[in-house]
């Protein structure tokens, strides 16, 4: 993954990084705010390493998938529907339902 990803989905990210990093803090890392030089600088604080060894440290971690849980995050998914923006014909919402899926107009079936 690649930075970017960590920064605009930053507030998904809280929950791997204190995996990675258990001496890190939401507080803080609220605001950090996605900052990546902001972030080394606090990792290699915490965790009372050299700021070298934490950059290698954060590039080895950036080198692993985006983790599911982020992928799944409503601010992942509606970022990745506004992408596939281009794929939609003119006209067209993509935040619409699609009737190819199902029929929208259908009342749920309740089992009486």
């Amino acid at each position: 993954m690649k930075w970017a990803h960590v920064r605009d989905n930053w507030p998904a990210f809280f929950d791997a990084i204190v995996e990675k990093w258990p001496e890190a803090d939401e507080g803080d890392l609220e605001e950090i705010d996605g900052d990546q030089r902001a972030f080394i600088t606090y990792i290699a604080r915490v965790t009372e390493q050299d700021v070298d060894e934490t950059k290698d440290e954060i590039r080895e971690w950036l080198a692993g998938e985006i983790p599911a849980d982020i992928v799944m995050d409503p601010i992942h998914d509606n970022h990745s529907i506004r992408l596939s923006s281009k794929y939609v014909g003119e006209g067209e919402d993509e935040f619409d339902d699609d009737a190819r899926f199902g029929d929208d107009d259908e009342v749920p079936d309740d089992g009486d």
